[in-house]
């Protein structure tokens, strides 16, 4: 498994975009940097908060730990977007960072991610992509699963996410450095 950086602190990922919205809606505008708070997510943005802010979960499951304060979107899948058709950029899908260089789906549970100079968030799961996609470009939920013909398991391409341990500064051009989690590897599961 090739995540783009090691354990060592060798890194060929980066910071490619960020994003925020202080709203509920399906995108997010790319900013210069985002903030991100220890324990709470992206600092102005709507998915920020201690306890599950997924505007439908929160309606039937509004104590659980937001296990979604930061969503990751690696921009590899915007090039494999590109090759069907569909023209996709950061922000686009919701996601608060964009990365290149990072096999984001290939981590396991509880890899640690530095990013930039400080910020360290813990990846907790896949992202569910939900049917609002298709609304943002029809035929576009198809693209974002793939099928195992040999076991019949959906994998889930559409992002990561995670929490905040430790927050600070992100900007385009950061470093992203994945710590990998000591003892046997869990792999990710939708959250």
């Amino acid at each position: 498994m090739s995540t783009g950086s090691g354990r060592d602190g060798n890194t060929n990922g980066r910071v490619a975009a960020v994003s925020r919205s202080e709203t509920y809606a399906f995108s997010k505008p790319v900013r210069e940097s985002v903030t991100l708070l220890a324990g709470l997510g992206v600092e102005g943005d709507v998915h920020a908060g201690r306890t599950i802010r997924h505007q439908f979960r929160m309606t039937y499951e509004p104590d659980l730990p937001n296990l979604r304060q930061v969503h990751l979107m690696h921009a590899e899948l915007f090039d494999e977007l590109a090759l069907k058709g569909y023209h996709v950029t950061a922000g686009r899908l919701g996601e608060n960072i964009t990365t290149r260089g990072v096999d984001l789906l290939g981590l396991p549970t509880g890899t640690l991610l530095r990013l930039g100079a400080e910020a360290v968030v813990e990846v907790t799961g896949l992202r569910n992509p939900c049917a609002k996609i298709n609304d943002f470009r029809p035929g576009l939920l198809a693209e974002v699963f793939a099928l195992d013909p040999a076991s019949g398991d959906f994998t889930f391409k559409s992002g990561v996410m995670g929490v905040v341990h430790t927050g600070g500064v992100v900007r385009p051009g950061d470093p992203v450095v994945a710590e990998l989690p000591t003892g046997p590897h869990r792999p990710l599961e939708r959250v």
